[in-house]
């Protein structure tokens, strides 16, 4: 519904007949697969230069030519080495996956407001799309960034112990099977975040676990099998800036700065071409210079013999371990006995991999024979293998990796022979990202499949790759200018499943731990695209296969984009804001906003409150008629609350149509360089009342940073609040208001604050107040001089939300009025007490509370407040950006006393 931050998800393959003991492992095999191939990498974003024509080829015959298989934990967005796993993935042709324990949803979003869960879709979108320039398959586990954690003690304790994380870690290390495990950190205090640490603790406790059949056995139910990793490794060694190590520290050195031709620079700058999506974490400016740059990791345990040379060292992850195809048959020691077709059937496919590389220079278009006879090759002892007397684990493992190859064979052939293969939905393109074509339960759309290949190939034909209940029928069939063309009428049954992320979190400012909706997508970043499909084609009678997710377009100020066809209710309802703030002493009648789109033309419904027993709301209906499809309306219900104390309520909008109820909205996550997704919540306003006194007539100017909804409460509060823009900053009078607010790391993203600084000390000194709020650069806000006497910016933090706070100045005005301010109004803060603290002042400053994690020292620097002319300056670092959008009641009475201030 509401705009956001605007990857495409895995498609859908269907699967041949296997034995039912393999029939769990195999669908997670196909979302398991290596880079490049369908269905698990299927995109409707147009692939990396890189990806296609020859140069793509010669990429996926780096793949075909190993079984390397590698898996890195890391704890959020951005932690991955990703020099190192491009390394690994396109440089060495390895199967990497990357396990990112969570979406990063508790961090700071440098690009705008968007803050918990829908930052956590975000940014998986933003990591998904860094994932395509590394290579890798991308995991989540189910826990949550609940903010900064200084200890993994803290860490585990949110987490609710170490089982839940480390069982989907297990789930994803019995699933993928990497031959190594990799720690980015060490697992140590000197990782500098309890999630890091924390990461390295589960991956140690993990590489034994996954091959413990009595840890989690419920995963064997399921159909998976115990594995065990041949090697683990931890980062960290030696520092992530580190160019130089002792030979003690690390086992492994590489070179990411090594340039590779075929990606026409090293394997870090690729790397950070990925990284630079991840916009909400800043890394959009980020750079690395051509020249060496080395990675160092630690070996500290294998069930291997030894490959270390004399200095402790090692050239290779895969160092003592065969990872050649032909190994596959050796590596079943006396039961490949059992299997004596296997070793000279991979040896064939070997061959021919061998010989379509050696085509490629010459005739690119050549390789796609042998490519097509090794497929037939792999599929054919994926039948065999699968009817041996091979034990089931076996079977498994093999089972993986010929999947693995049949897709890699697949996707090098289609680039051979410069096959295209498109499927699109035959509907009008959106006006913009809000307005793309979703498809609707119960309702029907045409769906255009095309195929063409430079090289001619013969007997093509698409299928439609349906969840179940969805139906399919060929309407028509053509070859215009040489593409085959087939339209499908497809029909969604009355429950289909709409495009939703599979967790949620009932409350997300506190809530550590994700509940999993569906498990069949637990540590997939999110569902697979609904509707895909295949067209087999054949070439000197061997049979290839091209994959593609079903797209719409919407058009963009770039031009035309396109993404994965999605799900939707035929009416999204949201109401918005979705929180409020009321004082108890309110009066009268508050205006709530509804919005709703109507996904279906010539729909109609009635539109209600759910609100408060004893509350009054004006209308009681409201008629919601939409004439076309994408129809968006605003409704406004006038509510009137009764009988206020201090605590929570919640108002419930509800459309009704059809005899079926709608109650919740979503909203487009997406921008013009990252895939889509939706993010859904309640149709519901939660309603904080709180016992606090804002002073009448007060004048607040606010200045946004990095973006933050405290405007929007103080406003609910009472309030006048006028943005300044900060471009206007120079001719705004700022006389006429008695308090101005800078927004969060205001210095950090708004030049002309910086520039016009001195404007602001004036204000203050001619009588105004200014309130500045955190600034995360702390080398420029010191060098900046910004404050009105000496003082120093730190990075020191308390991270624990329930530390007790000291008042230092208990006869401040601040703590008195127009609230009074006692020790209660620090209880139920959410995920932090403050960040990044004064640490030096001069004695100009008074500060004015104290509070520090448990084990460390008082932290002073929080609220500092110091008289300047006849105005008052105030620096806070304490987290009110987060307490006042969830309602905290003594964190609202502290900020109103803070703006009032004189």
């Amino acid at each position: 519904m509401s705009k956001t931050n605007r990857l495409a998800l895995p498609g859908r393959k269907r699967l041949a007949a296997r034995p039912a003991v393999l029939a769990a492992l195999c669908v997670a095999l196909l979302a398991l697969s290596a880079p490049g191939q369908p269905p698990a990498n299927t995109s409707p974003v147009a692939p990396l230069p890189q990806d296609t024509g020859v140069t793509g080829l010669k990429l996926m015959l780096r793949r075909l030519n190993t079984t390397a298989r590698l898996q890195q934990d890391v704890a959020h967005p951005d932690d991955e080495d990703g020099g190192m796993l491009t390394l690994e993935s396109r440089g060495k042709g390895a199967s990497v996956t990357l396990l990112t324990l969570n979406r990063g949803e508790g961090g700071q979003n440098k690009v705008g407001s968007n803050l918990f869960d829908v930052l956590g879709v975000l940014r998986t979108l933003e990591l998904t799309a860094a994932d395509r320039y590394y290579g890798v398959q991308q995991r989540f586990t189910r826990v949550a960034d609940f903010g900064y954690s200084k200890s993994s003690e803290e860490t585990f304790q949110k987490w609710h112990g170490h089982d839940i994380a480390l069982g989907d870690m297990v789930r994803v290390i019995r699933t993928f099977r990497p031959d190594v495990l990799v720690a980015r950190f060490s697992g140590t205090s000197r990782d500098g975040h309890g999630h890091h640490e924390a990461s390295a603790i589960l991956t140690r406790e993990a590489f034994r676990a996954a091959a413990d059949p009595a840890r989690f056995p419920e995963q064997l139910k399921e159909g998976l099998f115990p594995w065990q990793a041949k090697k683990l490794y931890i980062g960290n060694v030696c520092g992530f800036m580190a160019n130089t190590c002792p030979d003690e520290n690390y086992t492994l050195k590489l070179n990411t700065g090594e340039p590779d031709p075929l990606l026409g620079m090293s394997y870090i700058q690729f790397a950070m071409e990925g990284l630079r999506h991840q916009l909400s974490q800043g890394a959009g400016g980020w750079s690395v210079p051509a020249g060496d740059r080395f990675t160092f990791y630690k070996l500290v345990e294998s069930v291997t013999p030894p490959t270390l040379d004399k200095n402790g060292h090692e050239k290779d992850f895969f160092d003592g371990i065969d990872t050649s195809l032909p190994a596959l048959a050796s590596r079943l020691g006396a039961d490949e006995a059992k299997v004596e077709f296997l070793k000279p059937g991979l040896q064939e496919m070997q061959s021919d991999i061998t010989k379509a590389g050696a085509t490629v220079e010459a005739d690119p278009s050549g390789a796609a024979g042998p490519l097509l006879a090794a497929l037939r090759t792999a599929r054919k002892l994926m039948q065999e293998v699968n009817t041996s007397a091979l034990p089931a684990p076996e079977k498994s493992d093999l089972a993986l990796e010929l999947q693995t190859k049949e897709e890699q064979l697949a996707k090098a052939a289609d680039l051979a022979l410069g096959a295209d293969f498109q499927v699109t939905a035959d509907v009008p393109a959106g006006r913009d990202a809000d307005d793309a074509f979703m498809a609707v339960p119960g309702q029907s759309f045409k769906v255009k499949a095309e195929f063409s290949a430079k090289t001619p190939v013969e007997k093509v034909e698409a299928t439609l790759d349906t969840p179940p209940g969805w139906k399919s029928k060929l309407i028509g069939k053509s070859t215009p200018e040489g593409r085959d063309t087939w339209t499908f009428e497809v029909t969604l049954p009355t429950d289909a499943e709409y495009t939703r992320p599979y967790w949620h979190r009932d409350d997300p400012e506190r809530d550590a731990i994700n509940q999993i909706d569906n498990p069949a997508y637990l540590t997939l970043p999110f569902p697979p695209s609904p509707l895909s499909a295949h067209a087999t084609y054949s070439l000197r009678g061997n049979e290839g296969v091209a994959h593609a997710v079903a797209t719409v377009s919407y058009d963009s100020p770039s031009g035309t984009l396109d993404r994965a066809l999605a799900v939707a209710p035929a009416f999204s309802v949201a109401v918005d804001p979705g929180g409020q703030v009321i004082p108890v002493e309110s009066r009268g009648s508050r205006d709530v906003k509804v919005q709703v789109r109507g996904n279906l033309p010539h729909s109609h419904g009635a539109l209600h409150l759910q609100v408060p027993d004893s509350w009054q709301v004006q209308p009681a209906s409201a008629a919601a008629d939409f004439q076309a499809r994408g129809e968006t309306k605003e409704f406004t219900f006038h509510v009137t609350p009764t009988g206020l104390k201090e605590g929570t309520a919640q108002i419930r909008a509800v459309l009704d149509s059809g005899g079926k109820s709608y109650s919740e909205g979503y909203s487009v996550v997406t921008r013009e360089d990252l895939n889509t997704f939706y993010y859904y919540q309640p149709a519901t306003q939660r309603i904080s009342i709180v016992d606090v006194n804002a002073p009448a007539g007060l004048k607040v100017g606010y200045i946004m940073g990095a973006g933050d909804d405290i405007p929007t409460v103080l406003q609910q509060l009472g309030i006048n609040v006028t943005l300044i823009p900060p471009d206007k900053l120079a001719g705004e009078d700022l006389s006429q208001y008695a308090t101005i607010v800078l927004g969060i790391r205001v210095y950090d993203t708004q030049k002309e604050v910086a520039d016009y600084n001195k404007k602001l000390l004036d204000y203050v000194s001619n009588g105004g107040t200014l309130v500045v709020q955190y600034n995360a650069g702390v080398g420029d806000f010191n060098a900046g001089h910004f404050t009105p006497y000496p003082a120093d910016l730190s990075r020191a933090r308390v991270s624990v939300e329930e530390a007790p706070v000291e008042i230092l100045a208990p006869d401040d005005s601040v703590f008195h009025s127009p609230n009074e301010i006692t020790q209660r109004d620090f209880d139920g803060w959410v995920q932090e007490r403050g960040l990044y603290f004064m640490d030096q002042w001069d004695d100009h400053f008074k500060p004015l509370l104290a509070c520090h994690d448990p084990g460390e020292p008082p932290q002073k620097g929080g609220l500092l407040k110091a008289k300047y002319g006849k105005g008052t300056y105030i620096y806070t670092g304490y987290a009110f950006f987060r307490q006042l959008p969830a309602g905290v009641p003594g964190a609202i009475r502290l900020y109103v006393n803070l703006l009032a201030s004189h």
